[in-house]
C-alpha cells in the first residue's frame, strides 16, 4: 500500500457531511482516481468542488483532503496527479470560510487545513527547487499561506526566482493572502 492509500484509508469518509449534502463517503474514490489508483489505473481528473470547496466555503472533508494530499506529494504520483493535488492543497489552504455545520461545531476548517499544511513545508519547498514546472509555482503561493519563516521563504523566492512566475518573484502573490507571521 502507498502513503496516498494510507492516507485515504485512515480517514472516516463515511461520517464527513460532505458540500453535495450526504456522505463524504465518495471522496475516497475519487481521491484515489485522481491519483491514478482507481479502476483506470492512471490518473484521471475528478472535481472536488461542491464537495469539499466552493469559492465562499470549505466543507468538513476538508482536512482530510489536505492529508491526502500531502500524502499524494510525499508518495511516487504521476506528474498530472502532482499538479491536480498541488491544485487542491492550494484551495485548501486559501479558503476563507466554514460551512454552517462545521463552524456551529467550532470548526475553522481553512485554519485547520493551513495547520495541516504546515507539516508539508519540506514537501513544498522541494516542489519549488526541483522546477518540474509550473507546479513550482503553485508550492510557492501555498508558501506564502503557511510558511511562518518569513527569511526561509524569501531565501528560497530569490534561489528560485529564475522559474517562478512573476507573481511569485515579485511577492504579488504574498498581497493576496493571509500574512501568518506569528
Amino acid at each position: 500500500m502507498r502513503l496516498i492509500e494510507m492516507e485515504i484509508a485512515r480517514q472516516d469518509w463515511k461520517s464527513m457531511l460532505c458540500g453535495c449534502g450526504g456522505s463524504a463517503g465518495h471522496l475516497s474514490r475519487d481521491l484515489l482516481q485522481l491519483a491514478g489508483r482507481g479502476p483506470l489505473k492512471r490518473p484521471s481528473y475528478v472535481s472536488l468542488e461542491e464537495h469539499v470547496w466552493s469559492p465562499a466555503v470549505l466543507w468538513e472533508p476538508a482536512p482530510a483532503v489536505t492529508s491526502v494530499a500531502l500524502a499524494a506529494l510525499a508518495d511516487d504520483a504521476a506528474p498530472t496527479a502532482r499538479k491536480w493535488f498541488l491544485d487542491l492543497l492550494q484551495l485548501m489552504v486559501a479558503g476563507e470560510g466554514t460551512d454552517w455545520e462545521s463552524a456551529r461545531r467550532g470548526l475553522d476548517l481553512p485554519e485547520l487545513c493551513r495547520d495541516l499544511a504546515v507539516h508539508g513545508l519540506w514537501l513544498l519547498y522541494v516542489e519549488v527547487l526541483s522546477n518540474r514546472g509550473p507546479e513550482a509555482g503553485t508550492a510557492f503561493e501555498i508558501l506564502t499561506v503557511v510558511e511562518p519563516d518569513r527569511a526561509r521563504l524569501q531565501d528560497v523566492r530569490e534561489a528560485a526566482a529564475d522559474w517562478l512566475p512573476v507573481c511569485c518573484r515579485t511577492g504579488l502573490c504574498d498581497d493576496n493572502l493571509r500574512d501568518l507571521d506569528r
